[in-house]
């Protein structure tokens, strides 16, 4: 981030603000462009009481709240920041307390808000301007895009917000925000959508809208709409030396928000789509090696075996530049394309091998990871103020087979919660889970279902885990 000393005289004045306005002066307004409003009253005044703010607690020893003291995603490179408000008892065990915000989406209860909001939470209650909170329960999650959804009770005359077009969105159009930035519940900001299609590294899957709005601490999950009043983004993260906002924020637009919100509340999860392939962008210097007259496409670094590429007959060392119709100009346009596909269907992918283009089928599989179970989020099936049991889990996909053996059976731990009752029972990632209370494991729902009927019936629940081709049994306290 360039300090502003750094910047040349004329920035520093304010002189720039004449040049602007030169030169807007001359530029031509085209016919069809929509006139700017005289304010946005009339939209806040029909939106803002479909705008909630989103409460959570969790249960956390004192010295985690001190090793935690932002609640910043750490996954995101240095400045980029998800933010919601955060507040914690100095008491030991005492609950501590995130504000974030959300929007209704349908009549019967829906709202669509951050992961990053909810994610760890024991108790989620949602609030609508001045009325008192009302519990939420937890429909589904995707970590990848950063969306989550929530269910309410409906309530009377509930508002319910539209989703709009963020294709539609150029830079320069009208953007407003409405959240609960440090708490402050309905608070209003203005700004133009700045730029569009951001990658900010936080995942592959990366497509953010960047705004002027001020988002701040507390907007993490409220909505961005356009000048029509219509949802075109979902307010995530802000790029910010401070901590506070600076005029870059990042919102995720409503073309990926809306397909994973019904995703999540059609079946609970997301499906996307995989084809096993690492990929390489190519440079001028590796154009020039493979004898191409241009950088266009993307290089295919490796292929997994078994994967659906491979059974396709893709190979190392082929540039991908299409897929079906689309122009594939960089590996996150493949990425994204092959993603918003379902697992099942064929996609044509249009390779260079040998300076000659072919066509190649392949049938789209599942990504891996898209199975894990949400465990270390509040279960539907398990009381409200029930213990996490601190594990995410994922079916053993082929690749994993490979590596433990073509016998095994069960589901793969791949994450374990620090402090949880899995860590401290001695669960390790890459662990394979193979039953629970002595039945037999075959998707992560199972273990699920096994540690909630142990925290009903209160006590421990028996697992079976392979680890390093040894059988052990592990009592986890519930």
């Amino acid at each position: 981030m360039m300090h502003d000393s750094r910047l040349p005289a004329f920035l520093r004045t304010g002189v720039i603000g004449g040049v602007l306005l030169l030169l807007a002066s001359a530029v031509h307004v085209p016919s069809h462009a929509q006139p700017a409003p005289t304010d946005f009253t009339a939209i806040v005044k029909q939106k803002m009481p479909a705008v909630v703010a989103v409460t959570t607690r969790q249960r956390v020893e004192e010295r985690r709240q001190r090793a935690q003291s932002t609640p910043d995603n750490q996954d995101l490179p240095e400045l980029f920041r998800r933010f919601f408000e955060e507040r914690s008892s100095p008491e030991r065990l005492q609950p501590r307390q995130g504000l974030g915000s959300g929007f209704v989406i349908s009549a019967d209860g829906y709202i669509v808000t951050n992961n990053h909001v909810i994610e760890d939470a024991d108790d989620i209650q949602v609030a609508f301007g001045e009325n008192g909170p009302v519990p939420a329960k937890l429909v589904g999650r995707d970590p990848a895009t950063d969306i989550a959804v929530l269910k309410i009770d409906p309530q009377p005359d509930m508002a319910v917000t539209t989703w709009g077009d963020s294709d539609a969105a150029e830079p320069g159009s009208w953007v407003i925000a409405i959240g609960s930035p440090f708490g402050l519940g309905g608070t209003v900001t203005v700004g133009v959508v700045s730029a569009r299609s951001r990658d900010i590294q936080s995942g592959p899957l990366d497509d953010y809208i960047q705004t002027d709005a001020a988002i701040n601490r507390g907007n993490s999950g409220g909505p961005l709409f356009n000048a029509r009043g219509e949802v075109i983004g979902v307010n995530t993260a802000i790029f910010s030396p401070v901590g506070a906002n600076i005029g870059i924020g990042f919102a995720v637009p409503s073309r990926t928000a809306q397909s994973v919100a019904e995703q999540l509340i059609r079946t609970g999860r997301v499906e996307r789509g995989y084809v096993g392939v690492r990929l390489q962008e190519i440079t001028p210097a590796i154009a020039q090696a493979l004898g191409r007259s241009d950088d266009k496409g993307v290089l295919v670094a490796s292929v997994e075996p078994g994967g659906p590429a491979e059974k396709a007959g893709i190979k190392t060392g082929d540039v991908i530049i299409r897929i079906g119709d689309q122009t594939v100009n960089s590996g996150r346009d493949l990425t994204r394309a092959v993603a918003s596909l379902k697992p099942g269907t064929q996609a044509r992918l249009t390779v260079v091998r040998g300076g000659t283009p072919q066509e190649v089928p392949v049938i789209v599989g599942q990504r891996p990871g898209d199975q894990t179970a949400a465990l270390t989020g509040p279960q539907q099936d398990t009381e409200a103020d029930g213990k996490r049991l601190g594990v995410a889990l994922a079916p053993i996909d082929e690749a994993a087979r490979r590596q433990l053996g073509a016998n095994v059976s069960g589901v793969l731990v791949q994450r374990v919660q620090p402090n949880s009752p899995a860590s401290e029972s001695g669960i390790r990632p890459g662990d394979v889970i193979v039953s629970a209370n002595n039945r037999d494991v075959t998707e992560p729902a199972d273990v699920a279902q096994a540690w909630s009927q142990a925290q009903k019936d209160k006590r421990p629940v028996l697992l079976r885990i392979m680890r390093d081709g040894q059988s052990l049994f592990v009592a986890v306290p519930a």
